[in-house]
């Protein structure tokens, strides 16, 4: 009989193999992997970049990581910022310095109030410099303390070619991004379902104090109609950037973002990328969440996917690396993690858990209630079960906090 532990041992075809890598030897695997990809189409930009969105995988980079201006992407940060560390139900107060902003505007006016959340859509849609400088002034309580947020945001996702010193995208010395770097924050901010359903909103109204009809933002990104299963995210356009564009979209349940920065034909040469994306990169599963491992009392506590490109599936090679008894991951329940290989290079990682034995669950309510008490001694068996204590608490924080909830 086939098990599911054999038909994954099949699957991951050189099995679960010790494998040692050197970094010179990782180096010359990635090069010539990149070498077999299918050739990308041409464009019309100065950088671009084309990135699987749940992955993470850089599908293309042209100047990738040369820092350039980017106009109004900046606001990608600025929102995901705000979303981060914002309350959206907050009141906002126009200040002076953002009714007074030059360019792009939603045309607030001084001491206006209104809802956070409206002033992401304004931003995101519109473009509004006043919202960013209103959205920055309360979040961070400063612009300053603003731009600190955005830069010690771009540090922690290791956006080591991005400097910001405004949250609009106005041209300014110090104020840059990459377009790997870009594609990577578009990445993150889409995982974010605020985020997400912002950018993808073609049409929003929101209350205007001043008028008897309410605001209407009309999306400028036009790719959310030119482009079939298009889902975000921002344009932007300076006398010094020119025009920059990040375009996503999803199609059978994989999503991909497009960067181009001073591209004059920006929406055909993303629906091009995207394109070449969907048609030569195909986000396949390699692991199920729950998944027993063939020959080991462990199962895969996440799923992963990748977005491979002919041929690469095949060369896929996973390391079972198991955990030491004594360690602090052993203690919350971890015990080891699939590592998986390709041409030399780590691509992504799995953490295991122990199988969870044959009829494990049963007789529990599916429903998440108690059951039935029919003799009447519920409140003594209550008793009698063990309470839920600060330190199951604590390990299920530390694990969230680690793995993110696997």
């Amino acid at each position: 009989m086939i098990t599911a532990g054999h038909a994954l041992l099949r699957r991951i075809a050189a099995g679960l193999t010790a494998l040692a890598i050197g970094s010179s030897a990782a180096g010359s695997a990635d090069a010539a992997g990149r070498a077999m990809q299918p050739p990308p189409p041409g464009n019309h930009a100065a950088a671009a970049a084309l990135i699987d969105v749940a992955s993470g995988r850089i599908l293309f980079s042209q100047r990738g990581d040369e820092p350039m201006r980017i106009a109004s992407l900046t606001k990608i940060m600025t929102a995901i910022v705000a979303i981060e560390n914002g309350n959206l139900n907050d009141t906002v107060t126009v200040g002076t310095r953002a009714a007074g902003v030059e360019g792009s505007s939603l045309y607030l006016k001084a001491g206006q109030k209104i809802a956070l959340l409206d002033l992401l859509y304004g931003l995101m849609l519109r473009s509004g410099n006043d919202a960013a400088i209103a959205i920055a002034e309360h979040v961070g309580g400063s612009l300053d303390g603003f731009v600190y947020l955005m830069n010690k945001k771009a540090e922690e996702l290791g956006l080591n070619r991005s400097h910001f010193a405004n949250p609009h995208g106005l041209d300014q010395d110090g104020h840059y991004m990459s377009a790997n770097d870009l594609a990577r924050l578009s990445a993150y901010a889409l995982r974010n379902p605020t985020f997400a359903r912002i950018v993808k909103t073609r049409v929003r109204t929101a209350p205007n104090p001043y008028e008897p009809w309410d605001y209407k933002w009309v999306n400028k990104n036009k790719m959310l109609t030119m482009y079939e299963g298009a889902d975000g995210v921002k344009t932007g356009y300076t006398k010094l950037a020119l025009r920059t564009l990040v375009s996503s979209a999803t199609r059978g349940g994989q999503q991909l973002a497009a960067v181009t920065l001073n591209d004059g034909d920006d929406w055909a040469d993303h629906r091009n990328l995207l394109d070449y994306g969907f048609r030569n990169f195909r986000l396949t599963e390699v692991v199920r969440k729950g998944e027993p491992i063939a020959g080991h009392p462990y199962a895969a506590s996440a799923s992963f996917s990748y977005p491979f490109s002919e041929g690469e599936r095949e060369r896929l090679r996973i390391k079972l690396v198991p955990l030491r008894t004594d360690s602090v991951m052993f203690a919350l329940g971890y015990r080891g993690w699939l590592r998986f290989v390709l041409d030399g290079r780590e691509i992504g990682s799995v953490p295991l858990v122990d199988r969870s034995p044959p009829g494990a669950g049963e007789g529990r309510s599916g429903s998440g209630t108690a059951p039935a008490d029919p003799d009447g001694t519920g409140a003594d068996k209550a008793a009698e079960r063990p309470a839920v204590t600060r330190s199951d608490a604590f390990r299920k924080s530390l694990r969230a906090l680690l793995f993110g909830g696997v």
